[in-house]
C-alpha cells in the first residue's frame, strides 16, 4: 500500500534549523523535529526491513532512536572548526550486521534541501579494507565490470567518491582497471529530488534502487569477507 513517509514539512523544518543553527532553537522546536523529521524517518526504516531483506537478509534496518539505521541530529563539534551544534540533513544508513559505523558497506539515504542522493557502497575503508577490495578488483575483473558496468547499474548510479593521485603499492599505472584500483572511497549515488522523496511510492522506488546496486554491493561484501546472498553465513 502506497505511504508517504517524509512531507515537505521535513524540508521546512531543515531549512529552519540551516537558519537558527543553535541549541535554544532546537529544544523550542523539538517537537516539530521529532513529528516531522525524527518519526517519519523511523516509520520508513521500519517498513523499509522487508524490503531491505529482499535486497540481501545480511543488512539491518535498526529503528533505535540512537545507535540506529538514523543518524543523529547533533553535530560532533569536539574536533571540528564548524561549532554549530546541529547537521543540517537527515541521513539514513541500512548497514551490513557486520559493521559498526558509517564505514562498513552499506545503503545510504541523504534529506537535505537542494541536496537529496542516495548512496551505495562502502566510504573511506581502512587501508587494509581497501586493498582487499582492490586485490578482488584485480582478480575478479570480469565480475567488477558487470557489478559497474552493467546497464542497470550505469542508469541508477553514477562512481564517486575521492581518489589518489598515485597508484597503490603493487599496481602499475597501466593497469586497464587503474581508475578503479586508486579509490579511496568505493561509492555510487544518486540525485534525488524533492517531489521524488514526498512521493506515495518512495519507498518502492527506493528498494529498486537498492535492487539495481545487488551485484555491486555483493562484490564488495564478497572483497571484505561478509556475506551477502541468503545461503551464505
Amino acid at each position: 500500500m502506497a505511504n508517504q513517509y517524509f512531507t515537505p514539512k521535513l524540508f521546512a523544518f531543515l531549512r529552519d534549523l540551516a537558519a537558527n543553527n543553535e541549541r535554544e532553537w532546537f529544544k523550542a522546536n523539538q517537537d516539530r523535529y521529532e513529528n516531522e523529521v525524527r518519526e517519519p524517518a523511523l516509520d520508513f526504516i521500519a517498513d523499509f526491513e522487508s524490503r531491505l531483506h529482499n535486497v540481501s537478509p545480511h543488512f539491518v534496518a535498526d529503528t533505535r532512536k540512537v545507535g540506529g539505521s538514523l543518524f543523529r541530529i547533533q553535530r560532533d563539534t569536539r574536533f571540528a572548526k564548524d561549532k554549530t551544534p546541529y547537521k543540517e540533513n537527515t541521513g539514513l544508513q541500512f548497514r551490513h550486521a557486520a559493521g559498526k559505523d558509517a564505514h562498513a558497506p552499506g545503503f545510504y539515504l541523504h534529506l537535505e534541501p537542494g541536496e537529496c542522493f542516495m548512496g551505495v557502497g562502502l566510504w573511506r575503508p581502512e587501508t587494509k579494507v581497501a586493498y582487499a577490495i582492490r586485490e578482488r578488483i584485480d582478480g575478479e575483473r570480469a565480475e567488477w565490470k558487470r557489478a559497474t558496468r552493467s546497464e542497470r547499474f550505469t542508469s541508477t548510479f553514477e562512481m564517486g567518491g575521492e581518489s589518489l593521485v598515485r597508484p597503490p603499492k603493487g599496481y602499475d599505472e597501466d593497469h586497464p582497471l587503474i581508475d578503479d584500483l586508486k579509490r579511496k572511497d568505493f561509492i555510487a549515488s544518486r540525485r534525488l529530488t524533492q517531489k521524488q522523496i514526498t512521493g506515495d511510492d518512495f519507498i518502492d522506488e527506493f528498494a529498486d534502487m537498492c535492487m539495481a546496486a545487488r551485484p555491486y554491493m555483493r562484490f564488495l561484501c564478497r572483497a571484505v569477507g561478509v556475506p551477502f546472498d541468503k545461503d551464505e553465513a
